[in-house]
């Protein structure tokens, strides 16, 4: 992690600080730029390396509690600028931290067990999220954030868009805007290199067909949505914007902790059942988190004066009926 005395996630000062290093020591290669601002104040840093029109863009910090993807996006910086064949009429550029703000708020960036790690928890609501911010709001609402990173897909047009994020428990996979023939015997030949379970049912491709083991394609624009009761829709992410450019995106996920259960393919004996009994459950704890909510917050008072806690919070109830009611499509057998 070059200048990190130990072991850890970077922060954003730190990335930063590494990237504006790397533009030092190749300052015919590579540069360092600011291209918006957070609604905080924070700035919002894009590196690139080389200036060959075909671009790569790769993004890190989407979500704030995911920050496997800070130190990804450093080592892939420093190898593209010491591996020449990767920069052959290709671009590299590199967008530190899409969401600084949220990266401030999730304070454990050395966790030491699951718990420790959710003792400083932070992740936005889905209006404030960086990428998923288009999937619920109208154009004229979305953060600067999310203007900043469309401006940059605007600008450099890229072929690939490489989307770094992170899950707490379990395997690695992929998700594609477009499939990729053949990507899964590679991504498998890495995930088996670096002992890292595939995951081959994540949740968040749930309905979405696979092209391989732990490579999941989403639906394409003209496709109606896996799950309709939501109000979001991955199809109005900013891994989308990238399609109008003949671009597609690549979502790579990678665990904090791993689980070799995770990539066991045997069918589960009874999963009506349990779906029955997992949509119990969510609407159970959904309740629990209402009343708590309702304690916390008598009356409903004005959006402005609710704090990223609450706002989060209450995103997640409104989710929560209707997924647990598309979980439950048919009774148990």
């Amino acid at each position: 992690m070059g200048p990190l005395r130990e072991s850890r996630y970077p922060t954003v000062a730190e990335l930063v600080f590494s990237a504006r290093a790397l533009a030092i020591q190749w300052p015919g290669l590579c540069v360092l730029r600011q291209v918006g601002t957070s609604r905080g104040g924070r700035p919002l840093h894009l590196l690139s390396v080389g200036r060959a029109r075909h671009a790569v863009l790769v993004v890190a910090g989407a979500h704030a509690n995911e920050p496997a993807g800070n130190g990804t996006l450093l080592a892939l910086a420093r190898r593209t600028l010491l591996e020449r064949e990767l920069r052959d009429g290709v671009s590299w550029h590199f967008l530190l931290c899409a969401d600084p703000d949220g990266a401030s708020l999730h304070v454990t960036p050395a966790p030491r067990s699951l718990y420790d790690y959710h003792l400083g928890f932070f992740r936005p609501a889905g209006p404030e999220q960086p990428e998923w911010a288009p999937s619920v709001l109208p154009a004229d609402r979305l953060p600067p954030e999310t203007r900043a990173l469309t401006g940059v897909i605007d600008e450099l047009r890229p072929f690939l868009q490489v989307s770094l994020h992170g899950t707490d428990l379990g395997g690695s996979w992929v998700q594609l805007t477009r499939d990729v023939p053949g990507l899964a015997e590679p991504f498998a030949k890495s995930a088996a290199e670096l002992h890292i379970p595939v995951e081959t049912g994540a949740s968040d491709a749930a309905g979405w067909p696979a092209s391989g083991p732990g490579v999941h394609v989403m639906p394409a624009p003209e496709a109606a949505p896996a799950y309709p009761s939501l109000s979001d829709d991955a199809r109005h992410s900013t891994w989308y914007h990238a399609h109008r450019y003949g671009g597609l995106t690549a979502v790579v996920e990678v665990p904090m902790w791993a689980s070799d259960l995770v990539d066991d393919p045997a069918p589960h004996p009874a999963p009506d059942t349990a779906m029955h009994t997992l949509a119990e459950r969510l609407l159970r704890d959904a309740d629990a988190v209402r009343h708590v909510l309702e304690d916390v917050r008598p009356g409903p008072p004005p959006a402005e004066a609710d704090g990223p806690l609450l706002r989060a919070a209450t995103w997640v109830l409104e989710l929560v009926p209707g997924l647990a009611a598309d979980l439950v499509r048919t009774p148990p057998a």
